[in-house]
């Protein structure tokens, strides 16, 4: 039985929402209407609240997130901003709540530094939570992975503004994630979240991401070379005849081989695991539920991640440029990398509001000494985290 149709005697968890965009509505409008188990409690915004009219629960909207604290259980976050994210963790953290968030871009610049002292998750519906509760699924059934395989249909590593506003408005979403998604930002980020969390490493910096339609031979393809490597990978495929969602390439048991074959998971040695969808804000619940319960964190940054995101310059970068955003801009984009390989370079989420201190060119990979960034709690966790003072 799922959370919401189970007996249970205790009072429905109480849950503070975070953010009031698409995502932050939907989340809820789903406990609202299908999660008698859980209870919202308090929604946060930055917004004006009568600048909000299809809000589920204008009765609810605070501009406090130490009254998002005092009435919760437990916090979820959806802002999308890594800002926001990190002061919500450092309160939720101090009162020992968990924060369960829908924000891979903050797990990756902060979120390490919070892994080690409470409970701050990433929830099922995002492709790293959804690779989560694959593996745990894969585990469970005995399958050994290999591959914690993202789907990508589109990729441009220097998209135009103008094309990215139109698609912007088209999707319904903003400029910035329509951006992220485009260059590529977002899936280097999602897939450096999951080879920390689950334990895996890369094939190289940006990922290998071959580009095929056939799902099976672009999975071996990954799976032997992560034999190779010795270690689970993170990596994607990328075509755009593929449904959205997420796969796990696994071995298991020679003597499964004809039960693994009358499954339709053909004859091995490597199987490919698919979930077809991540449903992001009707899917965050399980991962309310789970922590309630105890479950612990569903996949988080590690307190001792290997991998970051590091940011490279989309064109030349003159001095005294501000870049004001870093993920979702036009002036740097992402990619995941080791972190023993670029000492010193600021993590792409760290890059709000910075100034450029000396010509950076095309390709290069900005470092701390590169930039002047704000002395905000961002740019204080994300230094100490990757250009740690030697």
């Amino acid at each position: 039985m799922t959370g919401s149709d189970r007996p249970d005697r205790r009072p429905p968890g109480r849950v503070g929402l975070l953010g009031t965009g698409a995502i932050g509505r939907s989340v809820a409008s789903m406990i609202l209407r299908h999660r008698p188990d859980l209870r919202l409690s308090a929604i946060h915004t930055r917004r004006p609240f009568d600048s909000i009219p299809d809000c589920p629960a204008p009765e609810l909207l605070t501009d406090s997130l130490d009254a998002v604290i005092e009435r919760s259980d437990v916090v979820v976050e959806c802002s999308g901003d890594v800002a926001l994210a990190t002061a919500a963790a450092e309160k939720a953290v101090a009162a020992g709540l968990p924060l369960v968030s829908l924000n891979t871009e903050f797990h990756v610049t902060t979120g390490s530094h919070f892994a080690a002292s409470g409970l701050v998750t990433e929830a099922e519906g995002d492709q790293p939570g959804c690779m989560a509760a694959l593996r745990e699924e894969a585990l469970a059934m005995g399958f050994a992975p290999l591959v914690y395989g993202n789907l990508k249909g589109f990729l441009n590593l220097n998209p135009d503004p103008e094309e990215m506003a139109y698609w912007a408005k088209r999707q319904g979403i903003s400029v910035l994630n329509t951006t992220g998604a485009t260059d590529g930002t977002k899936v280097q980020m999602e897939q450096a979240l999951i080879a920390n969390g689950l334990g895996g490493g890369i094939l190289r910096q940006g990922l290998l991401g071959p580009a095929t339609h056939d799902l099976q031979a672009g999975a071996a393809q990954l799976a032997a070379l992560a034999e190779e490597a010795g270690e689970p990978i993170a990596d994607y495929i990328l075509s755009n005849r593929q449904v959205p969602g997420v796969f796990l390439v696994a071995r298991h048991d020679e003597d499964q081989a004809t039960m693994l074959r009358y499954y339709k998971l053909g004859d091995g040695p490597y199987y490919v695991l698919v979930k077809p969808y991540h449903l992001c804000s009707l899917e965050v619940a399980k991962t309310l539920r789970r922590v309630l319960d105890g479950g612990g964190p569903l996949i988080d940054n590690s307190p001792r991640p290997r991998i970051g995101v590091v940011a490279i310059a989309k064109r030349r970068l003159e001095p005294g440029m501000r870049i004001e955003h870093g993920h979702g801009g036009f002036e740097v984009r992402g990619e995941a990398a080791r972190l023993e390989d670029v000492p010193g370079h600021v993590p792409i989420g760290a890059l709000h509001d910075a100034v450029v201190r000396r010509r950076i060119e095309p390709g290069e990979i900005l470092r701390f000494e590169d930039v002047d960034l704000p002395d905000n709690p961002v740019t204080r966790i994300s230094r100490a985290l990757f250009a740690p003072a030697s």
